[in-house]
């Protein structure tokens, strides 16, 4: 599968579940489908969990990242 961008891979999973939902799709073609969305699923996810990852971390004074927490 390509590299996709986040919304990219999002829109193509939304495309897949209006297939699926149109219920118009042979079983071999749906569960073709069902595998490419799970796929998108996991890059999205990938793409989420990096983006949390690089959002969590502050840059201190001297250039060194720490992980930033917020104490409610």
């Amino acid at each position: 599968m390509e590299e996709l961008s986040f919304e990219e891979s999002l829109e193509k999973l939304e495309e897949i579940v209006n297939k699926l939902e149109s219920g118009d799709v042979p079983l071999d073609d749906a569960i073709d489908e069902f595998n490419k969305a799970m796929q998108l699923v996991k890059v999205c996810n990938q793409k989420l969990t990096a983006a949390e990852e690089s959002i969590a971390k502050i840059v201190k004074d001297n250039g060194e990242l720490e992980k930033f927490e917020i104490n409610e």
